[in-house]
């Protein structure tokens, strides 16, 4: 008996909105429909962000890190990559602060790509397109071609492991938490980074420690991104196929607990089952299990 020989098999978002209402005992009519399937798609999304899948998303990034002026000396660097389009770059440093002359934002320069780009830390407000902007040690000036985006910082869900390269050499660096890194006497300190503090604000940002004594090192992270949205019902999910079982079950669920309550408990168990087989794939196989202590103050 011969087989099809394709192994190609996807549904796009109307097709999976389609499913989830046919388990709800429903038929996808209207626009509305439509539209509130995505809605409960993203939501379902965010969900498994924080029940730790996204395995799929793990993506690798390479950070260089500037060697910062004393007065700035301690910086935060976005997970991810902020870009600032100008007009030339050429006159700037890698490490000085850049003010804008109209906003008042500032940030730091940490890489300068291109003759009309940079790479920049978080600024601390908007940048104003066409506003000039002047670098606080060069004395150079230039003007912004656009405010800069931060969607791809926003877009970081964690951050796994990371190392310091230097030399063609990586060392691992420890991540430590929000009390540990405010307990660190001197957080000026130079030197070879040996730890890193992530900040999960809405533009999450990364702290290492001592602080970079050169411009040369690059930390290299894992990080964990959010999955695309659903924008458009013909729009394919970003998962994988294993998971697509998994995806109109809990869409089922979602659009049951608005349309079809009597179907809520059933579909909540299929939902919960398919999310359990689907999460126990979702691990490296073959790292072995390392257990960790943790040990903190007793307080009478």
């Amino acid at each position: 008996m011969a087989t099809s020989g394709s192994v190609d098999f996807n549904l796009n978002m109307a097709e999976i909105t389609e499913e989830a209402f046919e388990r709800c005992g429903l038929e996808l009519r209207t626009g509305y429909d439509a539209r509130t399937a995505r809605r409960s798609l993203n939501l379902l999304f965010a969900d498994w962000s924080n029940r730790g899948l996204n395995l799929w998303t793990v993506e690798q990034v390479t950070q260089s890190l500037a060697h910062l002026s004393t007065s700035s000396a301690v910086a935060a660097y976005p997970i991810g990559t902020i870009t600032m389009t100008v007009g030339a770059s050429g006159s700037l440093s890698v490490g000085e602060t850049i003010t804008g002359g109209t906003s008042g934002v500032t940030a730091s320069i940490i890489t300068k790509p291109s003759g009309t780009t940079l790479t920049i830390t978080v600024p601390s407000g908007n940048f104003t397109a066409g506003e000039t902007i002047t670098g606080s040690s060069s004395a150079a000036s230039t003007t912004v071609s656009s405010d800069p985006s931060l969607s791809d910082v926003q877009a970081t869900v964690d951050v796994l492991e990371a190392v310091i390269r230097r030399d063609s050499e990586d060392i691992s660096v420890t991540r430590i938490g929000r009390q540990d890194y405010i307990s660190i006497p001197n957080k000026t300190t130079q030197g070879r980074p040996t730890q890193f503090f992530i900040d999960r604000q809405i533009t999450p940002t990364l702290t290492v420690w001592p602080v970079p004594e050169n411009s040369t090192d690059q930390l290299i992270y894992y990080r964990i991104k959010r999955m695309d949205d659903a924008d458009a019902s013909t729009d394919n999910a970003q998962i994988p196929f294993r998971f697509l079982p998994c995806l109109v079950a809990g869409l089922s669920y979602q659009i049951a607990l608005k349309k079809s309550p009597q179907r809520i408990e059933a579909l909540r168990i299929i939902y919960e089952e398919e999310f359990s087989r689907a999460a126990a794939q979702d691990i490296d196989h073959g790292v072995p299990l390392r257990l960790v202590p943790t040990f903190q103050s007793l307080r009478v």
